[in-house]
C-alpha cells in the first residue's frame, strides 16, 4: 500500500514537472527591440559674414568684379589700378550714400565709350559675378546709424533685386589720416561707420571685407605711403593692397 502511494507521489511529481516546462514554452515571446532612431541631419552652418583669409584667388578674380563706390573708389580706375570698365562711379568721381537713387554712374565698354545708368539699371544690363561696395565716408558726416543702415541696405536690395546672382561684399570704409580731416569723417566715426557695415552685410546676406586695417599705421590712422596726400583718398599703392586683401580674403 505504501509503496503505491509512493509511486502515484512520483507520478503526480514528474506530471507537475512536465506542466511546467510546457508553461515555459507556451509563455509570451519578449517584446521586440525597438529599432535605434537615425539622428537629425545638422542644418548647414551658414557662412561667416566677415570674409577671412583664403588662398591667393588671384588676378582672375579680381577681373571678375565691379568696383560700385565713391571718390575712394574712383581712383582705381583714375591711377590705371583698374579698368575703367570695371569702376562704376558718378561722372563727378564721387556718390554720396543717401543719393544713390538718383546720381547715375559711368558704365565704360570695352571700345571706351561710357553711358550714365541708374545703379540698379547698370546691374541688371551688366549682371557682374562680384561687387564691391566701398561707400559711406560721404554719409557719416550727416547721418546716424539708422539712416545709414536705410539707405544701404535699400541699396543692396535694389542691385540684389537686379542681379540675383551678383556675390555682393560691402567694402569697409578706408582709414584718414586724423590730423588733416575734420572729426565728423574721422577714424572715430570710420571705425562705426564699419561695425554698421558688417551688421548691414549680415541683414542682406551678403559678405563684409575689412580692408580698413591693412592700411592703417600703429596710431589707426592712414599710412602715409597709402594716401595720395590729402588726407583722405588712396595713392596707387594704397589700391594695390586693398586689391591684394581681396584676393587673399575671397568670397566663401
Amino acid at each position: 500500500m505504501q509503496k503505491r502511494i509512493l509511486m502515484l507521489l512520483l507520478v503526480l511529481g514528474l506530471m507537475l514537472t512536465a506542466g511546467g516546462c510546457g508553461g515555459k514554452k507556451n509563455a509570451a515571446p519578449p517584446p521586440p527591440t525597438a529599432a535605434p532612431t537615425a539622428a537629425p541631419t545638422p542644418e548647414p552652418t551658414a557662412p561667416p559674414t566677415a570674409l577671412g583669409q583664403t588662398e591667393d584667388r588671384g588676378q582672375d578674380y579680381i577681373d571678375r568684379f565691379v568696383f560700385l563706390g565713391d571718390s575712394t573708389t574712383y581712383g582705381l580706375a583714375y591711377y590705371d589700378v583698374a579698368p575703367e570698365t570695371q569702376v562704376w562711379t558718378p561722372a563727378s568721381g564721387t556718390l554720396t550714400l543717401s543719393n544713390w537713387q538718383i546720381e547715375t554712374v559711368e558704365c565704360y565698354d570695352e571700345q571706351g565709350g561710357a553711358r550714365p545708368l541708374a545703379i540698379a539699371d547698370a546691374a541688371a544690363e551688366r549682371q557682374p559675378e562680384y561687387m564691391l561696395i566701398t561707400l559711406g565716408l560721404n554719409g557719416i558726416s550727416f547721418l546716424d546709424e539708422g539712416s545709414f543702415k536705410e539707405y544701404y541696405i535699400s541699396l543692396v536690395q535694389a542691385i540684389q533685386a537686379a542681379s540675383p546672382g551678383t556675390k555682393i561684399i560691402c567694402n569697409s570704409i578706408y582709414p584718414v589720416i586724423g590730423s588733416e580731416v575734420s572729426d565728423d569723417i574721422g577714424n572715430e566715426r570710420i571705425n562705426a561707420a564699419n561695425l554698421w557695415i558688417e551688421d548691414i552685410a549680415a541683414q542682406t546676406g551678403t559678405r563684409y571685407l575689412n580692408t580698413h586695417d591693412g592700411l592703417t599705421d600703429e596710431n589707426g590712422d592712414l599710412r602715409a605711403e597709402y594716401c595720395n596726400g590729402d588726407g583722405i583718398h588712396l595713392s596707387p599703392a594704397g589700391f594695390d593692397a586693398v586689391l591684394q586683401t581681396v584676393r587673399t580674403h575671397g568670397w566663401q
